[in-house]
């Protein structure tokens, strides 16, 4: 049997303030032509399918498309588990509709944990694969906040809730597959962010708070899962030391820190007891560059660009010595008469002047939800011994308001 591992597809996310639906598109129209070029069974989308809760016509427009084209290809099955950018109702609410075509979409967990134990079906109507669709487990979901309870509380009950609930239904499936008569293989999905996973700089993970999400083990998927299909993490990236605990990564670079860094999905192939997994590079739609130097270094390397006739969206960060007060002017003239863009200049050397003043000339893009806690902190005065709770509870609060389903009733 050959499943398809994909992940963060985060329609609808924008770069600097670029709409990217043509790479969506791209995107789509390959993977589908993939499915069906590899003869694929099933197809796994482990969260993030949107970048927002409230995805726009055109982004919706591009996910149902994408549906449709496969329904008729050698995919049998499709299952998709919201993530936290995801409005969990809006995932759901085609539930029927789209299980109608063999798409399985779990938006949230529900007050049965069998709901997320899926026992697809090959076309005799023969069991051929279990598929644990956990999705992204919110704070309320799993944890009942208590009053003076501690952060180390907060955290140890965020880990319990996370671990317990995937071993619950972890063992369902377990249960489901010995009382068939033939061998099933037993995949599980989820949202998460695991003990050892990476992240680099730019690619688009938040630094919201996630509670101990990061240190939550990998012994909550047992031994007989097959393979572990995660999202939430935009670097593909093998976990611990298992080859079939994977996250597949973005298909997209999120930001100009991955611009050199290879995207990919994951292709299983799998029997009744072997998994076996193979990377397959997703084409770049749209050539992201990142250049910094002084001026001669950046003048050269836009030449080059030029020179190639390449159409990159680019990020400078000018480190020269210099205070280059027309750096704009010269980069303007520089791709003047190209297909180049520049979607963002970072002039260090004035930032640095600047931020030994009062940050006056500092731009919003240049700071996180973080970053202006802080400095607020920094502008009260706040003596760094009550630091740390109060950017806990801040980090808390924001992730709360992210989690809101905004199209819920």
């Amino acid at each position: 049997m050959k499943i398809l591992h994909t992940s963060d597809w985060h329609i609808g996310r924008m770069l600097y303030g670029r709409k990217r639906y043509s790479e969506y598109e791209e995107f789509l129209v390959w993977l589908a032509d993939l499915i069906r070029s590899e003869r694929v069974d099933a197809l796994l989308v482990s969260g993030d399918i949107f970048d927002n809760s409230a995805p726009s016509n055109r982004a919706q427009e591009l996910y149902y498309r994408f549906l449709y084209r496969i329904a008729g290809s050698s995919c049998r099955h499709v299952v998709i588990i919201a993530g936290n950018h995801d409005s969990p109702s809006f995932i759901d609410a085609p539930k029927q509709l789209l299980g109608s075509l063999n798409v399985h979409v779990v938006g949230a967990i529900t007050e049965s944990l069998a709901d997320e134990v899926l026992v697809l079906k090959d076309r005799s109507g023969v069991e051929e694969l279990i598929v644990c669709a956990i999705p992204y487990l919110r704070d309320r979901d799993i944890r009942t906040a208590e009053a003076g309870e501690t952060l180390e509380d907060k955290d140890r009950k965020l880990i319990e809730g996370i671990s317990s609930h995937y071993l619950e239904v972890c063992e369902l499936a377990r249960l489901q597959k010995a009382a068939m008569d033939h061998p099933v293989p037993i995949i599980a999905m989820g949202h998460l962010f695991t003990t050892g996973a990476q992240t680099v700089e730019g690619d688009g993970v938040g630094k919201l708070y996630i509670g101990s999400l990061s240190h939550v083990d990998t012994d909550v998927f047992p031994e007989y899962i097959n393979y572990v299909a995660l999202g939430h993490l935009h670097v593909p990236q093998i976990i611990g030391h298992s080859d079939i605990v994977r996250y597949s990564g973005s298909p997209l670079p999120m930001g100009f820190g991955e611009a050199n860094h290879d995207k990919s999905i994951c292709l299983i192939e799998m029997s009744d007891s072997m998994s076996v997994v193979t990377r397959i590079t997703v084409p770049r739609f749209q050539t992201l560059e990142r250049i910094c130097g002084n001026w001669d270094q950046i003048a050269s390397r836009l030449g080059e660009l030029k020179f190639a006739g390449s159409n990159a969206w680019i990020e400078i960060f000018y480190e020269g010595e210099e205070v280059a007060g027309n750096l704009s002017e010269h980069i303007d003239g520089a791709v003047a008469g190209t297909k180049m863009e520049i979607l963002r200049v970072k002039n260090n050397r004035v930032m640095e002047r600047a931020l030994s003043r009062a940050h006056e000339d500092e731009e919003l893009v240049d700071l996180d939800a973080n970053d202006v806690f802080l400095r607020c902190l920094d502008q009260h005065a706040v003596p760094e011994d009550q630091r740390s709770e109060l950017l806990s509870a801040y980090q808390e609060i924001v992730t709360s308001l992210h989690e809101e389903d905004a199209l819920a009733e």
